[in-house]
C-alpha cells in the first residue's frame, strides 16, 4: 500500500472524518504489521501527544481492519521491542505431579497383587508409604482412584502390565427358551401360544395351551 500522500496528522483526521472505507485486501498479516510499524515510525508516534497518538491508532485500525484493542496491544509491543508483531502463543503448562516411574511402580504393584480394584489398590499404596515407610510410594500414596484408573488405561502402563483387564459386567441369564427336559419328573410345562389375529384394527386374543411333559395335564385359556 502506498499512502505517502498522507503527510500530516490533519490529513489523517480529514480522512478519518470521511465515510469512505479503505482496507487492506488479500495481504498477509506480516505485511499488515510491517505497514503499521512504518506508520508509527513515520509519524514519530512516541513523541506525539495523547490526542495525536489516538489519531494514529485510529488510522491504523481503519486501514488494517484490526480492532481497537488489537492495535493498542501491537503499539504497546512496538514501544517495548521496536517491532509490531503478534505475541507468540504460549500454551499454559502445568507441573507434572506424577512421573513415568510412578506409572511403572503402579503397574508393578498391580501385577504383584493380582490387579485389585481401584480403592483397594489406593489403600495398598497408602500403607506402603505411611505404615511401612517406603519413600518411593510418596506420590502414589496421595493418588485418587480416578487418576489411578487413568494410569491403568495409558499405553505406558499396559506395556508393563499386560494382564490387567478392566472390570466387565457378568451376564446372568434369568430365563432360557428351549424344549423342557423333565427326565421323568412332572412339573415341566410346554407352553404353546397362538394369536387369533386382528380384525378392524383391533388386536385379537391369544390362545394359551400349557401341557405337562410327563403327566400330559393340559389347560386351554385365552387372554387379550
Amino acid at each position: 500500500m502506498d499512502d505517502t500522500e498522507a503527510v500530516s496528522l490533519e490529513q489523517i483526521r480529514a480522512f478519518l472524518a470521511g465515510n469512505g472505507e479503505v482496507r487492506f485486501a488479500g495481504v498477509r498479516r506480516a505485511e499488515v504489521y510491517a505497514w503499521g510499524e512504518r506508520t508509527l515510525v513515520r509519524y514519530e508516534y512516541a513523541g506525539l501527544g495523547r490526542a495525536d497518538k489516538g489519531v494514529v491508532r485510529q488510522y491504523i485500525a481503519r486501514m488494517t481492519g484490526l480492532s481497537r484493542a488489537q492495535v493498542t496491544r501491537l503499539v504497546t509491543g512496538h514501544r517495548k521491542t521496536g517491532q509490531m508483531k503478534a505475541a507468540a502463543y504460549q500454551r499454559t503448562k502445568f507441573a507434572r505431579r506424577y512421573t513415568a516411574g510412578d506409572v511403572e511402580l503402579l503397574a508393578y504393584v498391580d501385577k504383584a497383587h493380582g490387579n485389585l480394584s481401584g480403592p483397594a489398590t489406593k489403600r495398598s499404596l497408602e500403607r506402603e508409604y505411611f505404615d511401612y515407610g517406603q519413600a518411593v510410594y510418596a506420590r502414589l500414596s496421595a493418588i485418587s482412584v480416578a487418576q489411578l484408573y487413568r494410569f491403568r488405561n495409558s499405553a505406558a502402563y499396559r506395556q508393563r502390565n499386560t494382564s490387567y483387564q478392566p472390570t466387565r459386567p457378568t451376564v446372568i441369564a434369568i430365563g432360557e427358551r428351549c424344549q423342557p427336559q423333565p427326565h421323568g419328573s412332572p412339573g415341566y410345562l410346554r407352553i404353546d401360544t397362538v394369536h387369533q389375529g386382528d380384525q378392524d384394527g383391533r388386536k385379537g386374543i391369544y390362545h394359551i395351551n400349557p401341557v405337562d411333559e410327563v403327566t400330559q395335564w393340559e389347560m386351554v385359556a385365552a387372554t387379550p
